[in-house]
């Protein structure tokens, strides 16, 4: 039996990503939300309760980058060039806001600077993983095998719509996040800006869902022909469902519910971006046979990956494990 060694690197691949986005979208949500609650003390509680998870988060980025390089160097390499920009903006944010945290603890008298850089750090680098999504969504134009367009491909309005609507989900997974693990004032201030937040992202999916299919008259056809239409269906519905109960759940004041179905939202849209794309790693025209690596390297990568991806979920969820509980001002980092 031949194993389909791009079928499974593009599931690993596929796995890293949205573990990234599900475990460090939330500290970075934390941080876009930081700007906001009244008190100086519930900003210090705020960072407290990421700061023993957020760097190990940014474990599943280096996987995808390196998976992605190693399996498919071909979309590597169109991809690179043709988000040069945004992903350089990611970097630079992402290291200004890892500075932050250990900085804003220590330097009392520049404080407001490390806060400033902590927010505006995570802001930045999630509205260029928005952009980049928006433009790779788009489709990126390739001549004999490399990327053919210009540095600015990616500044166009439906990039520029993703990269805030995924400001608005990231935020979404802090409030959540928030109200799993603090109490109080700041988990009621957690409450009202998940409402806020939850409408905001629901009406975000339903654009991205709607502009979409006019974007790429393939993916309205995969969508809405019959009888796709009927098998697919769940998707939307399951949307509707848990917006409903996310309702539900603020209004009870249920304190793991927010949070989890914010994670469903997330995965359903993935769900939904995987449909609509499959089976391209560059859309529209490079599917992942094509941007493959020979059998040989891949097989030989996926040895590691077998042994190294066990090690990180499990000293994960260790580490999940041992920081769980509440988090008050009178804990955390210092």
């Amino acid at each position: 039996m031949q194993i389909d060694l791009p079928l499974i690197w593009a599931g690993i691949i596929a796995f890293g990503v949205i573990m990234y986005v599900i475990m460090d979208g939330f500290d970075l949500g934390i941080g876009i939300l930081f700007p906001f609650p009244p008190y100086d003390e519930d900003r210090d509680v705020m960072m407290n309760t990421v700061a023993p998870v957020w760097d190990g988060n940014e474990t599943w980025l280096v996987l995808g980058g390196a998976g992605m390089l190693g399996a498919f160097p071909l979309a590597y390499a169109v991809l690179l060039p043709a988000f040069y920009l945004p992903l350089l903006l990611m970097l630079l944010a992402l290291i200004f806001r890892g500075v932050a945290f250990e900085f804003r603890f220590k330097s009392r008298a520049n404080r407001h600077w490390w806060d400033r850089a902590f927010a505006w750090g995570s802001i930045c680098a999630t509205f260029a993983q928005g952009v980049v999504l928006g433009a790779f969504i788009q489709g990126i134009d390739v001549s004999e095998r490399a990327f053919h367009g210009g540095p600015f491909v990616w500044l166009n309005p439906f990039a520029l719509f993703c990269g805030l609507a995924l400001v608005a989900g990231y935020a979404m997974l802090g409030a959540g996040w928030l109200i799993m693990k603090t109490t109080g004032d700041l988990q009621a201030w957690a409450y009202r800006a998940m409402r806020v937040l939850g409408l905001l992202v629901l009406g975000a999916i339903a654009v991205v869902s709607i502009w979409t299919p006019f974007i790429h008259p393939a993916v309205g056809a995969r969508w809405f022909s019959w009888p796709n239409i009927l098998y697919l269906s769940p998707v939307p519905i399951l949307v509707a469902l848990a917006g409903l109960r996310l309702h539900i759940a603020l209004e009870r004041g249920e304190e793991y519910t927010p949070f989890l179905l914010t994670l469903g939202l997330f995965l359903l849209s993935y769900a939904g971006l995987a449909i609509s794309l499959w089976p391209y790693v560059i859309p529209p025209s490079i599917t992942i046979w094509d941007a493959a690596s020979p059998p040989a390297s891949q097989g030989f990568l996926l040895v590691g990956t077998i042994i190294l991806v066990p090690i990180i979920l499990s000293y994960t969820v260790y580490n999940y494990w041992v920081f769980r509980g509440k988090v008050t001002a009178e804990s955390g980092y210092h």
